[in-house]
């Protein structure tokens, strides 16, 4: 027994002799060359490189521009705008530059500062305006600093040029902006409509069927249109010039007369307009004109207008009779 513990003492101190020696030795590696380094430090920059590009791209290259935020105050620019409102109202819009109001300044002097701007208004209508010719004018005061203006004319149907201006205290006008020249529409049906219905008898034909119902589709018969037309014809609604040749042939006096039926209204823009059944084309401000022939006779005319939702629905029919009196007297 005591050799074996013996035994076993000797091989625990060879044991801890071999861990202590080998914690004494160094590891010594062999140096690479500078090479293989080199290699190294260069492949594994493209590593990484490609290893942070794998899942990000770099953004595209922006040109910048410059936006403002706001449109500017002026233009440095001498401008007026006259547009059209509606029938009875007239808007102007103006910028007058730094400069221009300075040389009024230096060539008025005290009087500059005495004077008001003041809009004059033209009425202009069918003539070539050279600043003096118009057919009358009305001046509107505007407050200090107003770059735009509404104007009231009063007179719809009319062509309208506006000046800006100084107001001096002795009464004189001194023009500074001229407008552009604007014409205001009607505030209802035209007054004025043709001597004369002349149009090809084909056409009249077709023209006459949408307004009485007797057009190609009409269910009325042949035989009874062909009577109307006749009647029509004889009267000289489409007699033309072969027709006063033929009456001028027979007799050397010859009168004739006749009569036509102008239907107009106005409505909402976007209501649906009916006459006799037919729809009809409303103009942009919701105003219509029809024209019809008018023979002998009563004529009925319905006429019914439905707003854009079908919600309210109104009627009115005019009734027109026409009866013609014709008397002749020879003498001799």
């Amino acid at each position: 027994m005591a050799i074996i513990r013996k035994l076993k003492e000797k091989v625990k101190k060879i044991a801890q002799k071999k861990k202590s020696v080998a914690k004494k030795k160094t590891v010594v590696k062999k140096k690479p060359s500078p090479t293989i380094e080199l290699k190294k430090e260069i492949f594994g920059a493209q590593e990484i490189k490609v290893e942070q590009t794998k899942y990000s791209h770099p953004e595209p290259t922006r040109v910048s521009r410059f936006m403002p935020q706001e449109l500017p105050a002026g233009y440095g620019k001498d401008k007026i705008v006259l547009q059209v409102r509606d029938p009875w109202w007239l808007h102007a819009f103006w910028e007058v530059s730094g400069s221009t109001v300075d040389k009024l300044r230096q060539e008025l002097k005290e009087e500059f500062s005495k004077s008001k701007w003041i809009l004059r208004a033209y009425d202009v209508s069918k003539i070539n305006f050279n600043g003096n010719n118009a057919h009358r004018y009305f001046d509107v005061y505007i407050a200090e600093g107003a770059t735009s203006w509404y104007i009231d004319t009063a007179a719809p149907g009319r062509s309208w040029c506006v000046d800006l201006g100084l107001l001096l205290p002795g009464g004189k006008f001194i023009t500074v902006l001229r407008s552009n020249i604007v014409i205001t529409p009607l505030d209802g049906p035209s007054e004025e409509t043709d001597e004369e219905w002349m149009i090809p008898e084909e056409l009249f034909a077709r023209l006459y069927g949408m307004g009485f119902g007797l057009g190609r589709s009409s269910p009325i018969g042949k035989a009874w249109q062909e009577r109307v037309k006749q009647s029509l014809w004889s009267s000289g609604i489409t007699s033309g010039a072969s027709f006063v040749k033929k009456q001028q042939k027979q007799r050397k006096f010859w009168f004739k007369v006749d009569c036509e039926l102008i239907v107009y209204g106005a409505t909402e823009p976007d209501a649906k307009v009916t006459v006799q059944d037919k729809e009809i084309k409303l103009r942009p401000d919701g105003t219509f004109t029809l024209r019809f022939a008018l023979p002998d006779g009563e004529q009925v005319i319905p006429v019914k207008a439905v707003s854009a939702d079908c919600i309210e629905e109104r009627v009115i029919t005019p009734v027109v009779n026409r009866k013609t009196k014709t008397s002749a007297l020879v003498k001799g």
